[in-house]
């Protein structure tokens, strides 16, 4: 019984560390991006991608690739498009240079922010 006490005095302890975590460390999250994740629509003349935090935009980037071609799986195909930020040092657009074409899409993301961590992720939307 005692040793069972002290087990769960212990696994309350490793619960409770990630709240005593630095106030300072600045992790961008992504918040929102046009198109949203898994929607299916026009071919965008833009992606939006807003994060939580302003962006190092000289580390931070993104990969727009084309997954599937109108039901037809694929390897990922590389997409030209450009990639920049905005005047809202909180968002990044990727600008296809041509209009996207019936398919799946994926655009794979990097944030780097003030406190120099890599965050990645990706969205996946469908044009029709």
């Amino acid at each position: 019984m005692h040793a069972h006490h002290q087990t769960h005095r212990r696994r309350n302890r490793v619960a409770q560390w990630p709240a005593c975590q630095h106030p300072r460390s600045s992790t961008p999250k992504l918040l929102s991006s046009t198109p949203a994740e898994g929607v299916e629509g026009a071919s965008p003349e833009k992606i939006e991608l807003h994060f939580s935090e302003n962006l190092v935009t000289q580390f931070s980037g993104a990969k727009l690739l084309m997954t599937e071609m109108a039901g037809m799986a694929h390897a990922p195909m590389p997409v030209k498009a450009k990639v920049s930020g905005g005047t809202d040092p909180k968002t990044m657009f990727i600008i296809p240079t041509s209009p996207l074409t019936t398919g799946t899409y994926k655009v794979e993301w990097r944030a780097v922010s003030s406190d120099t961590h890599p965050i990645t992720g990706n969205i996946i939307f469908k044009v029709k």
